[in-house]
């Protein structure tokens, strides 16, 4: 059975909806839950029925979003530090943080360990499509200074993310550039459009609309203009929504038209709510690591505890390093 070591102490609202949303996964899941924290707080909110199927692992102290990620490693005593040490004893397989995402992102590099031929892991993150599939966006903030090369190994992890988590066989591999014409680009993404090539599934450059439109699987670029992206829509869509509620109140013939559209809204929401994912996945590390908001909802819990069980169940890490180990060869 699959393990899986929670940090219940690192997002912003404390224990309790992490706490939920692991039980709400256990509710739906054959797993064992590793709940890494203060015992005495954590104990309260775990209904007795699910206590044989959680392990409370004692910390004393939380990780600072105000530290810097680095210092992590002088917080033996933290539960992102104690979450990842299971995930390096072998006890998990798996786990999940809504705290310092740089932190995890050292501890799982430094403690756990990369890939073989992984230069740089990146964040990988789902993004809303106006199709209803979902684009695979990466990096999204672990890299923000790359080199061509290391923008080529997310094109290749990314696909193998696509084919055996995403369940997609032939996916469409781009690059985000400034247009979609091959000459456009940067020095680096230029150089990096090259090194693509090699892929049979890589099409070209790709603008930042198509990163909504469905019409890419895979889009790579640098952790500083993914981030920016990342951001952005995610302003966008707040905005928006904000907008819509706003103009809706303002006419009654809104209103019923708004009625009559609900179930649209729903399922519009659905498709665009990061709730609906949970997490983000730290790609070439040699377990999974699930990167969460911290200010996520126990749903948002719940359902990055899902992405940590299907990763753990696939074969990724081993198609990212036979992929790098045939590229390296060519």
């Amino acid at each position: 059975m699959i393990c899986v070591a929670i940090d219940a102490m690192g997002g912003d609202f404390g224990c309790e909806p992490i706490i939920e949303g692991t039980i709400d996964a256990l509710k739906e899941r054959e797993f064992t839950a590793f709940l890494v924290g203060d015992q005495a707080q954590m104990e309260k909110f775990v209904p007795k029925e699910f206590i044989s199927r959680v392990k409370f692992i004692q910390s004393n102290e939380i990780f600072e979003m105000k530290e810097g990620a680095t210092n992590v490693l002088r917080h033996k005593e933290s539960s992102i530090y104690k979450a990842v040490e299971l995930v390096r004893s072998g006890e998990c397989q798996a786990v999940v943080s809504a705290g310092h995402s740089g932190a995890t992102m050292s501890l799982a590099t430094l403690r756990v360990g990369r890939l073989k031929n992984v230069a740089r892991p990146p964040i990988a993150t789902l993004m809303p499509t106006s199709t209803g599939t979902r684009t695979l966006l990466l990096d999204v903030g672990a890299n923000v200074d790359c080199k061509a090369e290391h923008i080529f190994q997310f094109g290749v992890m990314g696909e193998a993310y696509a084919k055996e988590v995403m369940g997609i066989k032939e996916p469409k591999i781009g690059i985000l550039s400034n247009g979609e014409e091959d000459g456009k680009g940067n020095e680096v993404t230029k150089e990096a459009f090259k090194l693509l090539k090699k892929m049979k599934n890589f099409v070209g450059n790709a603008e930042g609309s198509q990163i909504f439109d469905g019409s890419m699987d895979v889009i790579v670029c640098d952790g500083f203009i993914g981030n920016i992206a990342l951001k952005s829509s995610e302003g966008v869509a707040h905005a928006m929504n904000k907008l819509i509620k706003k103009e809706v109140k303002k006419s009654p013939l809104a209103i019923a038209g708004a009625v009559l559209m609900k179930k649209v809204f729903k399922i519009v929401r659905k498709n665009t709510d990061y709730d609906e994912y949970g997490g983000a996945p730290l790609l070439g590390v040699k377990n999974c690591v699930i990167i969460s908001h911290g200010k996520s909802t126990p749903k948002a819990i719940k359902n990055a505890i899902f992405q940590a069980l299907k990763f753990s169940n696939s074969n990724i890490n081993s198609v990212i390093s036979n992929e790098l180990e045939k590229f390296k060869n060519e």
